[in-house]
């Protein structure tokens, strides 16, 4: 297996205990604040900054919570979405036809990105995921095992990327 070149920088720019800032956040997660943030690189290119949204109470996979994305540089959506599919394939999804299903759907949903705009996951408590462009939804996932292994791809213990994850969690401070 070949080795990525990943690094990841964690921000330091804003307080963790803040509170989400857009509305369809707050309206979907309960007093939701921003639990980590980190920055997700490639190659030694900025791709993201991503913020990890949850109830004071905490996150888990039961309670529903935000994953918002502020590309640093345009991408396709379709490239996206097959990463997306790669990610969850990585972290032993074996279901390749439910997997090809969710992947159609990753690539109408997820639209091409420029420089500044963000992408958002909501998990709601009945298992759907919400995805929003800037503060528009731009679509849904029913399925409750696709928020699991969509935002394993970033929060589960068999992400490629442990660092990110426990940067997301706040767990590096």
């Amino acid at each position: 297996m070949h080795k990525r070149i990943l690094t990841l920088a964690i921000l330091v720019t804003f307080p963790f205990t803040a509170f989400a800032s857009n509305d369809f956040i707050a309206q979907n997660v309960k007093d939701a604040h921003a639990v980590g943030a980190a920055r997700y690189q490639f190659l030694f290119m900025d791709i993201y900054d991503a913020t990890l949204y949850a109830p004071k109470s905490g996150w888990s996979f039961s309670s529903p919570f935000a994953l918002e994305l502020k590309y640093l540089r345009n991408l396709s959506g379709k490239k996206i979405a097959d990463r997306s599919a790669k990610e969850i394939r990585q972290q032993g999804f074996k279901n390749e036809i439910k997997l090809a299903d969710w992947h159609a759907q990753m690539t109408s949903i997820f639209p091409d990105v420029e420089q500044g705009m963000v992408l958002t996951g909501v998990f709601k408590p009945n298992g759907e995921t919400v995805f929003y462009k800037n503060d528009t939804i731009i679509g849904h996932v029913k399925d409750p095992e696709f928020g699991m292994w969509f935002f394993g791809i970033w929060l589960s213990k068999n992400t490629s990327e442990p660092e990110f994850r426990k940067a997301l969690l706040g767990e590096n401070n």
